[in-house]
């Protein structure tokens, strides 16, 4: 097996005019859940933008299974690469169902994708309950959960996932981590997330990466960098990027 799934090395990009990623290096394994932190503006979300190849690398190396790739979207899908993108963006004049079908666009035997919604419904009874229903009409974790598993539709080695608890409620929270968790354990899918609940995500997380102004100030086991302190003095402006 390769022990390394994707690597980021010195990587910089632009977004919105402003350089977002510093020399960003970050080494993730297959099987496992990382998490990326840090406060508001610190490049997190432009990390996976870029990885999918929704916002260009402007000088640095990323490495899939060890080989060089430029990403482009729909190559990226068909590596084995899925991006959940915050706001739970979801069809909602389409059912449950027509959206995960959707999502199997790149599945070239509908048979597969058919076999693989029906997967999906296990994993998400709730989702099984509403297919017939417009996704327009769940719950905003109903919503979460559907964005999900259409993200899992193609059988991901890899899911980027964005803010997936934003907006919801602790309990619908405790849910999603518990989904995501599962995923993992299950499919033994590498998930890579960022997610502004902290001390939520850091008890199903491997390891973290802490950012801060495009830059990885630490990273490590989450227990260590919780017993350091080292969350509350990147959020508290007392541990930043070396110049």
């Amino acid at each position: 097996m390769t022990e390394t799934l994707l690597e980021l090395i010195d990587v910089n990009a632009y977004y919105g005019g402003l350089q977002a990623l510093d020399k960003v290096s970050l080494n993730i394994g297959p099987g496992q859940v990382v998490a990326l932190m840090g406060p508001n503006g610190a490049g997190k979300s432009t990390v996976l933008k870029t990885v999918f190849g929704l916002v260009p690398h402007t000088a640095g190396r990323i490495l899939w299974k060890g080989q060089k790739i430029v990403p482009v979207t729909h190559e990226i899908v068909s590596r084995g690469i899925a991006f959940v993108p915050q706001g739970r963006r979801v069809f909602q004049h389409l059912t449950v169902e027509e959206n995960l079908d959707i999502g199997g666009y790149a599945v070239a035997s509908k048979a597969q994708v058919r076999q693989r919604i029906n997967e999906l419904m296990e994993l998400f009874p709730v989702l099984h309950q509403k297919r017939k229903i417009k996704s327009g009409h769940l719950s905003g974790g109903q919503q979460q959960l559907l964005a999900l598993a259409r993200g899992l539709i193609t059988k991901p080695e890899l899911l980027l996932l964005d803010e997936p608890t934003l907006g919801l409620s602790p309990k619908i929270v405790k849910e999603i981590f518990a989904s995501i968790r599962d995923i993992n354990q299950r499919y033994h899918t590498t998930i890579l997330i960022v997610e502004h609940n902290v001390r939520s995500v850091l008890d199903i997380v491997d390891r973290a990466y802490i950012l801060d102004k495009g830059r990885v100030v630490a990273e490590g086991d989450p227990a260590k960098l919780v017993a350091a302190g080292t969350l509350e003095k990147v959020f508290l402006g007392q541990l930043t990027p070396a110049p």
